[in-house]
């Protein structure tokens, strides 16, 4: 515990900043953690745990406010909500956390932020759905579907009905499981003047447990670690924090030796690290950003990585730059998107996403995609990529270049792992989906410029 605040008050501001003062989810946690670094590391798998798993369930949660309490969420003053959604939290999901214990500590907690009078109301709401838990009658899947996997899955209905038509039932139910999926942290081993087995066995001298990633052979898994930064392996240069589904961008830009590259929305530059850790050295791979803060955190990894080849530039990617014009042998354009594919690690992306906000996101997207395409040489190759599962994010976009400029799609199965191979990959494209493929959402097309 902190002087002054406790794991829960820790909690509860952390939930405050996300669903009240629409912080990110994943800021909102590393500030608070980063605030108190000295915390314990059972406090700090407490804080994280209990913080994340209240937002991911957050649907469901309030849903079970709502079956014992008069005033329903929504209507409480938020602290008190977000002191009862983490609450409810731990009594449905930690059985090492004694219900007493829950109630008890949660009532303290709404004293101690000033709210005497409601604690009879916060003590009675607990103590009831404490008690009557495994009573709670869910939607039924019979009578409606759509509200069914809502609740289950801590899903807004707006976003299972949009996977229903796109996939159907069985699909959308695999993606929503998934979401809910604690997975280890993915990290690519860097290749050029490394060793993966040297890099794993130093992971495994600190106490990591280190498992093969699915479909490359530099993919781990690692887990039982407290902190990243605390890893030799990483502060080396030797890994780099990235899921699979973004390695596979290289893998299907497939660089050569010599190539001039530009990823036109870098940072933290995962994706240009990895183009140029391919090109072993050689070549120039053009890393821009829109602020100085986010070059910055490119320019972080390239001296912790020791790359030689990279440059990182503060360049607005919908502001055409005449110097770049038909000069790149690769264009890397990894596109702001809705996110809908890291949704099982940022869980607040669920509860923002409007059909206005996509629509304004297409807009922002063709801008950049009408820029990468004209620094393309003529037989050069662009990449376009998203960590979405949106229809009108990839494949229409992908349509629209095909229709409004000079590129063709180009297979992807000479780059790809066989195990990926597929109608999609043999045109040029892919669209990975949690709990199909073993990756993050993700959608990588490959042109090649007439």
């Amino acid at each position: 515990m902190t002087k002054g605040m406790n794991t829960r008050e820790m909690i509860m501001e952390i939930l405050l900043a996300v669903n009240e003062e629409q912080i990110p989810s994943h800021i909102a946690l590393r500030e608070a953690l980063s605030k108190y670094q000295f915390l314990p590391k059972p406090d700090r798998a407490f804080i994280t745990r209990v913080s994340e798993g209240t937002l991911e369930y957050k649907i469901q949660i309030d849903y079970i406010i709502d079956t014992f309490s008069k005033v329903k969420a929504e209507q409480m003053k938020p602290p008190i909500r977000e002191i009862l959604r983490s609450a409810v939290y731990q009594l449905k999901y930690m059985d090492s956390v004694p219900d007493s214990a829950v109630c008890n500590e949660a009532v303290k907690l709404a004293q101690k932020k000033g709210f005497y009078n409601l604690k009879p109301f916060v003590n009675g709401v607990l103590r009831t759905i404490a008690r009557e838990l495994e009573n709670v009658v869910y939607p039924s899947r019979d009578e409606n579907i759509l509200r069914y996997y809502s609740i289950r899955y801590s899903m807004p209905e707006a976003l299972v009905a949009r996977w229903l038509t796109a996939y159907g039932e069985e699909t959308t139910e695999k993606m929503l499981k998934a979401f809910l999926e604690e997975r280890p942290t993915s990290v690519r081993c860097a290749q050029y003047l490394n060793s993966t087995e040297e890099t794993i066995q130093s992971l495994r001298e600190q106490g990591v447990t280190v498992k093969q990633g699915p479909y490359l052979p530099y993919a781990l898994e690692i887990s039982d670690y407290n902190h990243v930064m605390t890893l030799n392996a990483f502060l080396e240069g030797k890994i780099q924090v990235q899921d699979v589904s973004s390695m596979l961008v290289a893998e299907a830009a497939n660089p050569r030796k010599g190539d001039y590259i530009i990823d036109m929305c870098a940072a933290p530059g995962g994706k240009s690290l990895h183009l140029a850790d391919k090109m072993e050295g050689y070549g120039t791979v053009d890393a821009r950003d829109i602020s100085e803060y986010k070059v910055n955190l490119i320019k972080d990894n390239i001296l912790r990585m020791k790359t030689i080849n990279v440059q990182a530039r503060v360049l607005d990617a919908t502001v055409f730059d005449v110097d770049s014009e038909i000069q790149a042998d690769i264009v890397l354009a990894d596109v702001p998107c809705s996110g809908y594919g890291v949704i099982g690690k940022k869980p607040d992306i669920k509860y923002r996403m409007t059909q206005r906000k996509q629509e304004e996101l297409v807009i922002l997207q063709r801008r950049i995609l009408d820029k990468a395409a004209q620094y393309v040489k003529p037989r050069g190759v662009l990449i376009f990529s998203t960590c979405t599962i949106a229809r009108e994010e990839n494949e229409d976009n992908m349509m629209w270049i095909l229709n409004n400029y000079p590129f063709k799609l180009e297979s992807l199965d000479p780059m790809l792992p066989e195990e990926l191979h597929c109608e999609s990959t043999r045109l040029g494209y892919l669209q990975l989906l949690p709990g199909i493929h073993r990756t993050d959402g993700f959608f990588v097309a490959r042109f090649r410029r007439k």
